[in-house]
């Protein structure tokens, strides 16, 4: 699904190159549930943000469901994002003037499907967000608003999901069981999930995991026994 290959990723900061990702080669299978942990400043939502085609790298490739993400351009990264990927935020990325379910339904109108606004209800329903779904985000708690972005970003069934920290900005006990949603959401779906936390119970969900440190991969693991979300029962791999 996704394949990296000598990934470079170089800033210009105060007037000097800063080395943010370097040499970075990585092949993610279809279905499977990664984690990509490091301290901060390693690289992780960098790599991210990378894999999502929202940045270009300065070397190496990136392909995604076949798909060389450094040769398309933007018109044509844009609609591949918009088929492709779902990206859950930490800090959520509502539009405040828009409604829960307006959200939802904002990447089913931009494909031109149709009753967008009736198919983001329905699923807001099956989220447990039936009775928000006319409210703006400024009236929902942190984990409502963080369940319609989960919900925004699975309501075309992407075939890949990438979440950065997206329990960052919630409470232990909310953030538990937003991630219980995301891997649940992700095992009905059969998509391919990376995701970038530090949280270590977090990435104990995972297939597998990899650490960043300073821009390079440190440890690349597959996990012998990932914990289990309540709502569901063995990944499908």
């Amino acid at each position: 699904m996704v394949s990296i290959a000598g990934l470079g990723m170089r800033f210009a900061s105060g007037g000097r190159a800063v080395s943010v990702l370097s040499d970075v080669s990585l092949e993610v299978p279809a279905r499977q549930f990664l984690a990509v942990a490091g301290p901060s400043g390693s690289g992780k939502s960098t790599l991210l943000g990378l894999i999502a085609g929202l940045d270009r790298p300065t070397a190496g490739t990136i392909t995604v469901a076949g798909a060389d993400l450094t040769r398309l351009d933007e018109d044509a990264l844009a609609r591949f994002r918009l088929d492709t990927i779902g990206y859950i935020f930490q800090s959520f990325h509502l539009v405040p003037t828009l409604t829960a379910e307006e959200n939802v339904a904002v990447p089913l109108e931009l494909a031109g499907e149709r009753d967008a606004l009736t198919r983001a209800r329905a699923l807001l329903g099956e989220l447990g967000l039936g009775e928000r779904a006319e409210h703006y985000p400024v009236q929902l708690s942190g984990g409502e608003q963080q369940r319609v972005a989960v919900a925004r970003a699975v309501a075309r069934r992407p075939a890949l999901l990438l979440a950065d920290e997206p329990t960052g900005n919630l409470d232990s006990a909310t953030g538990e069981r937003i991630i219980e949603l995301i891997v649940e959401l992700n095992r009905s779906l059969g998509s391919t999930l990376v995701l970038v936390t530090h949280d270590a119970a977090l990435a104990g969900h995972a297939d597998r995991l990899v650490t960043l440190r300073d821009g390079r991969i440190v440890s690349d693991e597959m996990n012998p026994s990932p914990e289990r979300s309540r709502l569901g029962g063995e990944r499908t791999r």
